[in-house]
Protein backbone atom coordinates (compact mmCIF):
# COMPACT_ATOMS: atom_id res chain seq x y z
CA UNK A 1 0.00 0.00 0.00
CA UNK A 2 1.53 3.01 -0.46
CA UNK A 3 2.01 6.15 1.68
CA UNK A 4 -1.18 8.33 0.77
CA UNK A 5 -3.02 5.49 0.97
CA UNK A 6 -2.12 4.73 4.66
CA UNK A 7 -2.44 8.18 5.29
CA UNK A 8 -5.48 8.30 3.85
CA UNK A 9 -7.16 5.47 6.67
CA UNK A 10 -6.00 8.06 9.49
CA UNK A 11 -7.64 11.37 8.40
CA UNK A 12 -10.61 10.78 10.07
CA UNK A 13 -8.73 9.61 13.09
CA UNK A 14 -6.43 11.99 15.46
CA UNK A 15 -3.60 9.76 16.33
CA UNK A 16 -2.05 7.41 13.56
CA UNK A 17 0.80 5.15 14.66
CA UNK A 18 0.86 2.86 18.12
CA UNK A 19 4.32 3.38 19.60
CA UNK A 20 5.62 0.64 22.50
CA UNK A 21 5.40 3.48 24.37
CA UNK A 22 2.23 4.81 23.70
CA UNK A 23 0.14 6.81 26.07
CA UNK A 24 3.59 6.65 28.30
CA UNK A 25 4.17 10.22 29.93
CA UNK A 26 7.92 9.78 28.88
CA UNK A 27 9.60 9.48 25.45
CA UNK A 28 12.93 9.42 23.61
CA UNK A 29 11.94 12.09 21.30
CA UNK A 30 9.18 15.00 21.33
CA UNK A 31 9.17 17.07 17.73
CA UNK A 32 6.32 19.67 18.13
CA UNK A 33 5.09 20.65 14.42
CA UNK A 34 4.47 18.23 11.41
CA UNK A 35 6.25 20.52 8.58
CA UNK A 36 9.30 20.49 6.72
CA UNK A 37 11.68 21.49 9.91
CA UNK A 38 9.60 18.61 11.98
CA UNK A 39 9.13 15.88 9.76
CA UNK A 40 12.57 15.60 8.31
CA UNK A 41 14.20 15.87 11.54
CA UNK A 42 11.97 13.27 12.80
CA UNK A 43 13.36 10.99 9.68
CA UNK A 44 16.90 10.11 10.82
CA UNK A 45 15.61 9.84 14.35
CA UNK A 46 12.81 7.05 13.20
CA UNK A 47 15.44 5.32 11.21
CA UNK A 48 17.64 5.33 14.06
CA UNK A 49 14.92 3.21 16.13
CA UNK A 50 14.03 6.21 18.94
CA UNK A 51 10.90 6.60 20.18
CA UNK A 52 9.86 9.73 18.41
CA UNK A 53 5.67 11.86 19.24
CA UNK A 54 4.98 14.27 16.74
CA UNK A 55 2.89 16.90 17.91
CA UNK A 56 0.58 19.05 15.66
CA UNK A 57 -1.75 21.41 16.26
CA UNK A 58 -3.69 21.68 13.43
CA UNK A 59 -5.75 18.35 12.00
CA UNK A 60 -5.63 16.22 8.80
CA UNK A 61 -6.61 17.24 5.72
CA UNK A 62 -8.71 15.16 3.78
CA UNK A 63 -8.30 13.69 0.38
CA UNK A 64 -10.71 13.52 -2.33
CA UNK A 65 -13.24 15.97 -5.41
CA UNK A 66 -13.72 18.66 -2.56
CA UNK A 67 -10.95 19.53 -3.02
CA UNK A 68 -10.93 21.12 -6.22
CA UNK A 69 -13.74 23.19 -4.72
CA UNK A 70 -13.59 26.98 -4.86
CA UNK A 71 -13.59 26.23 -1.10
CA UNK A 72 -10.36 24.46 -1.19
CA UNK A 73 -8.35 27.09 -1.48
CA UNK A 74 -5.89 27.69 1.21
CA UNK A 75 -7.65 30.91 2.56
CA UNK A 76 -10.78 29.45 2.45
CA UNK A 77 -10.26 26.40 4.55
CA UNK A 78 -10.68 25.91 8.34
CA UNK A 79 -6.78 25.13 8.40
CA UNK A 80 -6.28 28.79 7.61
CA UNK A 81 -6.56 30.11 11.03
CA UNK A 82 -7.40 33.54 9.85
CA UNK A 83 -5.36 35.58 12.77
CA UNK A 84 -6.74 34.09 15.70
CA UNK A 85 -2.84 33.27 16.29
CA UNK A 86 -0.90 36.31 15.58
CA UNK A 87 -2.05 40.18 14.81
CA UNK A 88 0.49 41.36 12.42
CA UNK A 89 1.68 45.48 12.35
CA UNK A 90 3.19 46.64 9.17
CA UNK A 91 3.55 49.51 6.99
CA UNK A 92 -0.44 49.90 6.29
CA UNK A 93 -1.19 49.72 9.92
CA UNK A 94 -2.89 47.01 11.38
CA UNK A 95 -3.46 43.98 9.88
CA UNK A 96 -4.52 40.68 10.42
CA UNK A 97 -2.10 37.52 9.41
CA UNK A 98 -2.77 34.06 9.97
CA UNK A 99 -0.68 30.40 10.01
CA UNK A 100 -1.63 27.09 8.20
CA UNK A 101 -1.94 24.42 10.57
CA UNK A 102 -2.48 20.69 9.46
CA UNK A 103 -0.74 17.74 9.75
CA UNK A 104 2.35 18.52 7.38
CA UNK A 105 2.28 21.98 7.21
CA UNK A 106 2.16 24.67 4.40
CA UNK A 107 3.34 21.69 2.38
CA UNK A 108 0.19 20.35 1.91
CA UNK A 109 -0.87 23.71 0.30
CA UNK A 110 2.11 24.69 -1.04
CA UNK A 111 3.25 24.72 -4.93
CA UNK A 112 5.94 21.81 -4.77
CA UNK A 113 8.82 24.23 -5.92
CA UNK A 114 11.71 22.17 -4.58
CA UNK A 115 14.86 24.96 -5.08
CA UNK A 116 18.32 24.64 -3.21
CA UNK A 117 19.97 27.42 -2.39
CA UNK A 118 22.83 29.17 -4.30
CA UNK A 119 26.13 28.56 -3.27
CA UNK A 120 26.23 31.79 -2.92
CA UNK A 121 23.33 32.46 -0.45
CA UNK A 122 25.41 30.89 2.73
CA UNK A 123 28.21 34.12 1.53
CA UNK A 124 26.84 37.02 3.54
CA UNK A 125 26.48 39.23 0.55
CA UNK A 126 26.88 43.17 2.21
CA UNK A 127 24.24 44.64 0.12
CA UNK A 128 21.48 42.50 2.22
CA UNK A 129 22.97 41.51 5.32
CA UNK A 130 24.37 44.60 5.69
CA UNK A 131 25.10 44.91 10.08
CA UNK A 132 22.47 42.51 10.73
CA UNK A 133 25.07 39.48 11.50
CA UNK A 134 23.26 37.12 9.98
CA UNK A 135 25.89 34.50 8.47
CA UNK A 136 25.48 31.14 7.88
CA UNK A 137 27.88 28.86 10.18
CA UNK A 138 27.79 25.88 7.48
CA UNK A 139 28.19 26.32 3.72
CA UNK A 140 26.17 24.27 0.88
CA UNK A 141 28.97 21.96 0.72
CA UNK A 142 27.81 21.16 4.49
CA UNK A 143 24.20 20.58 2.91
CA UNK A 144 24.93 19.52 -0.80
CA UNK A 145 24.44 15.75 0.14
CA UNK A 146 21.36 16.45 2.45
CA UNK A 147 19.18 18.80 -0.24
CA UNK A 148 19.74 15.13 -2.62
CA UNK A 149 18.10 13.06 0.22
CA UNK A 150 15.47 15.52 0.64
CA UNK A 151 14.76 15.27 -3.38
CA UNK A 152 14.88 11.94 -2.93
CA UNK A 153 12.56 11.80 0.30
CA UNK A 154 10.15 13.68 -1.67
CA UNK A 155 10.59 12.12 -5.15
CA UNK A 156 11.55 15.55 -6.93
CA UNK A 157 11.15 16.17 -10.98
CA UNK A 158 13.64 18.15 -12.13
CA UNK A 159 16.48 18.80 -15.16
CA UNK A 160 20.26 18.78 -13.71
CA UNK A 161 21.79 21.30 -15.37
CA UNK A 162 19.30 23.44 -17.04
CA UNK A 163 19.20 26.77 -14.08
CA UNK A 164 22.25 28.46 -15.03
CA UNK A 165 22.52 29.60 -11.31
CA UNK A 166 22.02 25.70 -9.68
CA UNK A 167 24.33 24.73 -7.11
CA UNK A 168 27.07 21.86 -7.34
CA UNK A 169 25.23 18.60 -7.22
CA UNK A 170 26.37 15.00 -8.22
CA UNK A 171 22.86 13.17 -8.21
CA UNK A 172 20.44 13.73 -11.07
CA UNK A 173 16.99 14.65 -10.31
CA UNK A 174 15.35 11.70 -8.61
CA UNK A 175 12.58 12.12 -11.36
CA UNK A 176 12.27 13.82 -15.14
CA UNK A 177 9.98 17.00 -15.82
CA UNK A 178 6.82 16.94 -16.95
CA UNK A 179 6.66 18.09 -20.74
CA UNK A 180 5.73 21.79 -20.92
CA UNK A 181 2.04 22.58 -21.58
CA UNK A 182 0.91 25.46 -24.14
CA UNK A 183 1.72 28.22 -22.22
CA UNK A 184 4.86 27.38 -20.48
CA UNK A 185 6.08 27.04 -24.18
CA UNK A 186 4.83 30.69 -24.82
CA UNK A 187 6.13 32.31 -21.69
CA UNK A 188 9.91 30.21 -22.36
CA UNK A 189 9.82 31.50 -25.96
CA UNK A 190 9.28 35.00 -24.73
CA UNK A 191 12.17 34.96 -21.68
CA UNK A 192 14.18 33.52 -24.79
CA UNK A 193 13.93 36.23 -27.07
CA UNK A 194 15.13 38.99 -24.27
CA UNK A 195 18.17 36.71 -24.03
CA UNK A 196 17.08 34.86 -20.90
CA UNK A 197 17.51 31.23 -20.01
CA UNK A 198 14.26 29.65 -18.73
CA UNK A 199 14.20 26.40 -17.30
CA UNK A 200 12.05 23.78 -15.92
CA UNK A 201 10.99 24.29 -12.06
CA UNK A 202 11.94 21.36 -9.83
CA UNK A 203 8.62 20.34 -8.28
CA UNK A 204 7.98 17.80 -5.60
CA UNK A 205 5.10 16.40 -8.05
CA UNK A 206 4.54 12.34 -9.13
CA UNK A 207 4.02 12.86 -13.11
CA UNK A 208 2.69 10.12 -14.79
CA UNK A 209 5.16 7.82 -15.79
CA UNK A 210 7.15 8.14 -13.12
CA UNK A 211 5.26 6.35 -10.37
CA UNK A 212 2.60 4.08 -11.81
CA UNK A 213 5.02 1.24 -11.44
CA UNK A 214 4.84 0.75 -7.41
CA UNK A 215 0.71 2.55 -6.97
CA UNK A 216 1.95 6.13 -6.27
CA UNK A 217 -0.90 8.11 -7.65
CA UNK A 218 -0.07 10.86 -10.19
CA UNK A 219 -0.61 13.48 -11.27
CA UNK A 220 -3.42 14.27 -13.65
CA UNK A 221 -3.21 18.19 -14.83
CA UNK A 222 -5.69 19.97 -13.28
CA UNK A 223 -5.75 23.79 -12.29
CA UNK A 224 -6.02 23.32 -8.37
CA UNK A 225 -2.32 22.92 -7.74
CA UNK A 226 -0.63 25.68 -5.88
CA UNK A 227 -2.73 26.88 -2.40
CA UNK A 228 -4.82 23.63 -2.32
CA UNK A 229 -4.34 20.16 -1.60
CA UNK A 230 -4.08 17.30 -3.86
CA UNK A 231 -6.88 15.39 -4.45
CA UNK A 232 -5.57 12.17 -5.84
CA UNK A 233 -1.99 12.92 -3.38
CA UNK A 234 0.07 12.85 -6.57
CA UNK A 235 1.79 16.17 -4.83
CA UNK A 236 4.54 14.60 -2.90
CA UNK A 237 3.48 16.66 0.18
CA UNK A 238 4.97 15.70 4.12
CA UNK A 239 1.27 14.63 5.12
CA UNK A 240 1.32 11.91 2.52
CA UNK A 241 4.54 11.19 1.02
CA UNK A 242 7.00 11.10 4.44
CA UNK A 243 4.66 11.25 7.32
CA UNK A 244 3.09 7.64 7.03
CA UNK A 245 6.43 6.52 5.99
CA UNK A 246 8.01 7.89 9.46
CA UNK A 247 4.30 6.09 11.06
CA UNK A 248 5.09 2.78 9.73
CA UNK A 249 8.51 2.27 10.81
CA UNK A 250 7.38 3.52 14.60
CA UNK A 251 6.28 7.00 15.42
CA UNK A 252 3.62 8.22 16.72
CA UNK A 253 1.28 11.86 15.53
CA UNK A 254 -1.14 13.15 17.92
CA UNK A 255 -3.24 16.02 15.87
CA UNK A 256 -4.77 18.74 16.87
CA UNK A 257 -2.81 18.79 20.06
CA UNK A 258 -1.28 22.18 21.06
CA UNK A 259 1.62 22.64 22.72
CA UNK A 260 1.24 25.55 25.44
CA UNK A 261 4.76 25.29 27.03
CA UNK A 262 7.97 24.13 27.98
CA UNK A 263 8.86 23.24 31.66
CA UNK A 264 12.73 23.42 32.14
CA UNK A 265 14.50 21.79 35.33
CA UNK A 266 18.06 23.26 35.56
CA UNK A 267 19.57 23.48 32.07
CA UNK A 268 17.30 20.91 30.26
CA UNK A 269 13.82 20.96 29.14
CA UNK A 270 11.66 18.49 31.01
CA UNK A 271 8.33 18.49 29.44
CA UNK A 272 5.58 19.70 27.31
CA UNK A 273 2.50 20.42 28.86
CA UNK A 274 -0.25 20.42 25.52
CA UNK A 275 -4.00 20.95 25.25
CA UNK A 276 -6.23 18.93 23.22
CA UNK A 277 -8.01 21.14 21.11
CA UNK A 278 -10.89 19.42 20.22
CA UNK A 279 -11.63 18.29 24.18
CA UNK A 280 -9.61 21.07 26.29
CA UNK A 281 -8.18 18.19 28.20
CA UNK A 282 -4.44 19.19 29.08
CA UNK A 283 -1.44 17.12 29.37
CA UNK A 284 2.00 16.54 29.95
CA UNK A 285 4.57 14.34 28.02
CA UNK A 286 8.25 14.14 29.04
CA UNK A 287 10.99 12.94 26.81
CA UNK A 288 14.73 12.96 26.54
CA UNK A 289 15.09 15.40 24.18
CA UNK A 290 12.66 17.86 22.31
CA UNK A 291 13.08 18.96 18.56
CA UNK A 292 11.14 22.27 18.09
CA UNK A 293 9.40 23.03 14.14
CA UNK A 294 6.42 24.85 14.81
CA UNK A 295 7.61 27.73 11.88
CA UNK A 296 9.16 31.19 12.16
CA UNK A 297 6.44 32.66 14.12
CA UNK A 298 5.11 29.59 16.13
CA UNK A 299 8.42 28.14 17.49
CA UNK A 300 9.00 31.58 18.78
CA UNK A 301 5.78 31.79 20.46
CA UNK A 302 6.05 28.74 22.47
CA UNK A 303 10.26 29.89 23.13
CA UNK A 304 8.75 33.47 24.58
CA UNK A 305 5.88 32.54 25.93
CA UNK A 306 7.97 29.41 27.87
CA UNK A 307 10.41 32.05 29.23
CA UNK A 308 13.42 30.59 27.85
CA UNK A 309 14.91 33.72 26.22
CA UNK A 310 16.40 34.17 29.29
CA UNK A 311 18.41 31.38 29.24
CA UNK A 312 20.02 31.81 25.91
CA UNK A 313 23.18 34.20 25.68
CA UNK A 314 21.35 35.86 22.70
CA UNK A 315 17.85 35.67 24.40
CA UNK A 316 17.89 39.56 23.03
CA UNK A 317 17.69 38.06 19.65
CA UNK A 318 14.99 35.68 19.66
CA UNK A 319 11.99 37.12 17.30
CA UNK A 320 14.10 39.24 15.61
CA UNK A 321 15.42 40.17 11.99
CA UNK A 322 12.02 38.48 10.79
CA UNK A 323 12.46 37.55 6.68
CA UNK A 324 9.57 36.95 4.33
CA UNK A 325 10.72 37.53 0.81
CA UNK A 326 9.54 40.95 -1.33
CA UNK A 327 6.99 39.35 -3.21
CA UNK A 328 4.48 39.89 -5.71
CA UNK A 329 2.52 38.11 -8.67
CA UNK A 330 2.75 39.72 -12.00
CA UNK A 331 -0.31 38.27 -14.25
CA UNK A 332 -0.59 38.64 -17.99
CA UNK A 333 -3.47 38.42 -19.88
CA UNK A 334 -3.70 36.54 -23.05
CA UNK A 335 -7.02 36.93 -24.63
CA UNK A 336 -6.14 35.10 -28.16
CA UNK A 337 -5.22 32.04 -27.11
CA UNK A 338 -7.50 29.09 -25.87
CA UNK A 339 -8.13 28.93 -22.04
CA UNK A 340 -4.88 27.68 -19.81
CA UNK A 341 -7.10 25.89 -17.36
CA UNK A 342 -7.13 21.84 -17.11
CA UNK A 343 -3.64 22.40 -18.13
CA UNK A 344 -0.63 22.43 -15.52
CA UNK A 345 1.21 25.11 -15.94
CA UNK A 346 3.90 25.74 -13.04
CA UNK A 347 6.42 25.10 -14.96
CA UNK A 348 9.43 27.55 -15.36
CA UNK A 349 11.97 29.41 -13.10
CA UNK A 350 14.03 32.33 -14.69
CA UNK A 351 17.11 33.15 -12.04
CA UNK A 352 19.00 35.67 -14.71
CA UNK A 353 18.83 38.50 -12.09
CA UNK A 354 19.32 36.25 -9.23
CA UNK A 355 22.69 37.62 -8.54
CA UNK A 356 21.75 41.32 -10.20
CA UNK A 357 21.08 42.56 -13.03
CA UNK A 358 24.02 42.65 -15.46
CA UNK A 359 23.00 45.84 -17.02
CA UNK A 360 23.27 48.07 -14.15
CA UNK A 361 20.05 48.74 -13.37
CA UNK A 362 17.85 47.99 -9.88
CA UNK A 363 20.05 47.94 -6.85
CA UNK A 364 23.24 46.17 -6.72
CA UNK A 365 23.88 42.71 -4.90
CA UNK A 366 21.30 40.07 -5.38
CA UNK A 367 17.96 40.19 -6.67
CA UNK A 368 15.86 36.75 -6.72
CA UNK A 369 13.90 34.66 -9.00
CA UNK A 370 11.04 34.49 -11.57
CA UNK A 371 8.79 31.36 -11.43
CA UNK A 372 5.73 30.98 -13.80
CA UNK A 373 2.66 30.05 -11.48
CA UNK A 374 -0.53 28.81 -12.36
CA UNK A 375 -4.06 30.69 -13.74
CA UNK A 376 -5.77 31.68 -10.35
CA UNK A 377 -8.82 29.56 -9.18
CA UNK A 378 -12.09 30.88 -9.04
CA UNK A 379 -11.72 30.22 -5.25
CA UNK A 380 -8.75 32.35 -5.38
CA UNK A 381 -10.34 35.22 -7.25
CA UNK A 382 -13.50 35.23 -4.95
CA UNK A 383 -11.80 35.45 -1.63
CA UNK A 384 -9.91 38.52 -2.91
CA UNK A 385 -12.82 40.44 -4.73
CA UNK A 386 -15.79 41.38 -4.42
CA UNK A 387 -18.74 39.77 -6.47
CA UNK A 388 -19.42 42.75 -9.11
CA UNK A 389 -16.04 42.62 -9.81
CA UNK A 390 -15.88 38.61 -10.23
CA UNK A 391 -18.60 38.76 -12.32
CA UNK A 392 -16.54 41.01 -14.89
CA UNK A 393 -12.73 38.87 -14.38
CA UNK A 394 -14.51 35.64 -14.39
CA UNK A 395 -14.33 35.43 -18.57
CA UNK A 396 -10.60 36.78 -18.26
CA UNK A 397 -9.17 34.62 -15.28
CA UNK A 398 -8.70 31.45 -17.55
CA UNK A 399 -6.75 33.62 -19.79
CA UNK A 400 -4.46 34.87 -17.45
CA UNK A 401 -1.27 33.24 -16.07
CA UNK A 402 1.58 34.39 -13.46
CA UNK A 403 4.80 35.42 -12.88
CA UNK A 404 5.96 35.08 -9.17
CA UNK A 405 8.44 37.34 -8.37
CA UNK A 406 10.69 36.54 -5.03
CA UNK A 407 13.40 39.40 -3.65
CA UNK A 408 15.42 38.46 -1.56
CA UNK A 409 14.90 40.97 2.06
CA UNK A 410 16.77 42.29 3.90
CA UNK A 411 17.45 41.00 7.68
CA UNK A 412 16.41 43.75 9.50
CA UNK A 413 16.86 44.15 13.62
CA UNK A 414 12.99 46.16 13.79
CA UNK A 415 11.53 43.17 12.19
CA UNK A 416 10.05 41.30 14.82
CA UNK A 417 7.88 39.37 16.46
CA UNK A 418 7.10 39.58 20.28
CA UNK A 419 4.18 39.03 22.86
CA UNK A 420 0.83 41.42 23.37
CA UNK A 421 0.54 42.33 27.20
CA UNK A 422 -2.85 41.97 27.50
CA UNK A 423 -4.43 40.00 24.19
CA UNK A 424 -4.63 36.34 24.47
CA UNK A 425 -5.06 33.44 21.75
CA UNK A 426 -7.92 30.44 21.49
CA UNK A 427 -5.49 28.52 23.78
CA UNK A 428 -4.60 30.68 26.76
CA UNK A 429 -1.14 32.17 25.02
CA UNK A 430 -0.63 35.85 24.87
CA UNK A 431 -0.91 36.77 21.28
CA UNK A 432 1.95 36.88 18.82
CA UNK A 433 2.77 40.92 17.45
CA UNK A 434 4.17 40.70 14.00
CA UNK A 435 6.19 43.98 13.21
CA UNK A 436 7.43 44.21 9.81
CA UNK A 437 8.19 46.60 6.92
CA UNK A 438 10.10 45.93 3.78
CA UNK A 439 13.38 48.28 3.13
CA UNK A 440 13.98 50.79 0.15
CA UNK A 441 16.14 48.24 -0.92
CA UNK A 442 13.31 45.35 -0.93
CA UNK A 443 11.23 47.40 -2.87
CA UNK A 444 13.62 48.27 -5.46
CA UNK A 445 14.64 44.85 -5.74
CA UNK A 446 10.96 43.85 -6.05
CA UNK A 447 10.20 46.61 -8.39
CA UNK A 448 13.31 45.36 -10.64
CA UNK A 449 11.88 41.71 -11.08
CA UNK A 450 8.46 43.02 -11.83
CA UNK A 451 10.08 45.20 -14.85
CA UNK A 452 11.78 42.21 -15.80
CA UNK A 453 8.34 39.89 -15.59
CA UNK A 454 6.46 42.07 -17.52
CA UNK A 455 8.94 42.32 -20.39
CA UNK A 456 8.40 38.65 -20.19
CA UNK A 457 4.81 38.63 -20.33
CA UNK A 458 5.02 41.08 -23.66
CA UNK A 459 7.47 39.45 -25.11
CA UNK A 460 5.36 36.18 -24.87
CA UNK A 461 2.07 38.05 -26.40
CA UNK A 462 0.66 39.78 -23.49
CA UNK A 463 -1.54 42.83 -23.96
CA UNK A 464 -2.28 43.68 -20.24
CA UNK A 465 -0.33 43.04 -17.13
CA UNK A 466 -1.94 42.99 -13.11
CA UNK A 467 0.58 42.99 -10.14
CA UNK A 468 -0.78 41.54 -7.15
CA UNK A 469 1.31 42.00 -3.93
CA UNK A 470 1.76 38.71 -1.82
CA UNK A 471 1.71 40.06 1.51
CA UNK A 472 1.12 36.59 3.36
CA UNK A 473 3.84 35.60 5.83
CA UNK A 474 4.19 31.98 3.99
CA UNK A 475 8.08 32.11 3.53
CA UNK A 476 8.65 33.54 7.14
CA UNK A 477 12.23 32.83 8.22
CA UNK A 478 15.10 33.78 10.82
CA UNK A 479 13.81 34.74 14.18
CA UNK A 480 15.75 31.85 15.97
CA UNK A 481 19.05 32.06 13.18
CA UNK A 482 21.78 29.60 14.00
CA UNK A 483 25.34 31.15 13.59
CA UNK A 484 28.57 31.11 15.29
CA UNK A 485 28.35 33.79 17.46
CA UNK A 486 26.53 33.00 20.60
CA UNK A 487 26.03 36.46 21.48
CA UNK A 488 24.15 37.19 18.22
CA UNK A 489 22.80 34.03 17.36
CA UNK A 490 20.18 31.91 19.63
CA UNK A 491 21.01 28.20 17.80
CA UNK A 492 24.47 26.81 17.69
CA UNK A 493 25.53 25.51 14.16
CA UNK A 494 23.82 21.97 14.98
CA UNK A 495 20.63 24.06 15.68
CA UNK A 496 20.67 23.39 19.39
CA UNK A 497 19.43 26.50 20.90
CA UNK A 498 21.75 27.89 23.38
CA UNK A 499 21.60 27.72 26.96
CA UNK A 500 19.66 23.86 27.08
CA UNK A 501 21.22 20.98 26.48
CA UNK A 502 18.57 19.10 24.83
CA UNK A 503 15.99 21.52 22.77
CA UNK A 504 16.94 22.10 19.01
CA UNK A 505 14.99 24.31 16.68
CA UNK A 506 14.58 22.94 13.10
CA UNK A 507 12.71 24.92 11.38
CA UNK A 508 12.69 27.85 8.95
CA UNK A 509 13.26 30.27 11.96
CA UNK A 510 17.15 28.92 12.15
CA UNK A 511 17.67 30.39 8.61
CA UNK A 512 19.90 33.43 9.04
CA UNK A 513 18.74 34.78 5.08
CA UNK A 514 16.21 34.21 2.85
CA UNK A 515 18.08 33.90 -0.32
CA UNK A 516 15.94 34.68 -3.28
CA UNK A 517 14.58 31.17 -3.87
CA UNK A 518 11.10 28.92 -2.09
CA UNK A 519 12.81 27.99 1.78
CA UNK A 520 10.99 24.47 2.28
CA UNK A 521 14.19 22.52 0.42
CA UNK A 522 16.59 23.80 2.51
CA UNK A 523 14.59 24.37 5.67
CA UNK A 524 14.10 20.22 4.77
CA UNK A 525 18.21 19.37 4.06
CA UNK A 526 18.68 21.06 7.03
CA UNK A 527 16.81 19.23 9.40
CA UNK A 528 18.01 16.07 8.00
CA UNK A 529 21.21 17.24 8.65
CA UNK A 530 20.61 18.36 12.22
CA UNK A 531 17.87 15.15 13.03
CA UNK A 532 21.37 12.92 12.04
CA UNK A 533 23.45 14.93 14.57
CA UNK A 534 21.27 14.57 17.22
CA UNK A 535 20.74 10.56 16.27
CA UNK A 536 24.45 10.29 16.72
CA UNK A 537 24.51 11.74 19.42
CA UNK A 538 21.80 9.83 20.76
CA UNK A 539 23.78 6.78 19.94
CA UNK A 540 26.83 7.41 22.06
CA UNK A 541 24.52 8.84 24.92
CA UNK A 542 23.02 5.16 24.96
CA UNK A 543 26.23 3.48 24.37
CA UNK A 544 27.52 5.19 26.95
CA UNK A 545 24.40 4.21 29.48
CA UNK A 546 23.37 8.27 29.34
CA UNK A 547 20.58 10.42 28.50
CA UNK A 548 20.86 12.31 25.42
CA UNK A 549 23.45 15.17 26.28
CA UNK A 550 24.92 17.91 23.97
Amino acid sequence: MCAAARASEHRDGRQMGQSSRTGSAHRDVVVIGSGFGGALAAWPLVRAGLDVLMLERGPWVGRGPHNWEPEGTLIRTPYFNGGSEFVAVTSRGRDLTAACSCVGGASVFYGAVSLRFREGDFQPDPEIVGESGSRWPISYEDLRAHYAHAERILSVSGQAGADPTEPRRIDPYPARPHPLSEVSRRIGEGARKLGLRPFPLPLAITFPGEGASNGTPTCIGCDTCDTFACAVSAKNDLATRVIPTLVDRGMEVRSETAVTRLEMEGDRIAAVVCVDRTTGVKSRVMADLFVLAAGALGSTHLLLSSGLAERNPAGKVIGRYLTRHCSAIVYGGHPWVKPFTHEFHKQLGIHDYYFGDSNGSGPAGKLGSIQQVQTPSMGTVAAVLSRPKQFFVHPLVKRITGLLVLAEEQPRWDNHVSLDPVETDEIGLPRLVVRHEYSDRDLAARRKLISAAKRIHRAAGSLAHYVHYIDTFSHALGTVRMGDDPAQNPLDADCRFRGLENLYVVDGSALPSAAGVNPSLTIAANALRAGEGIAARAERATSAGRLFVH
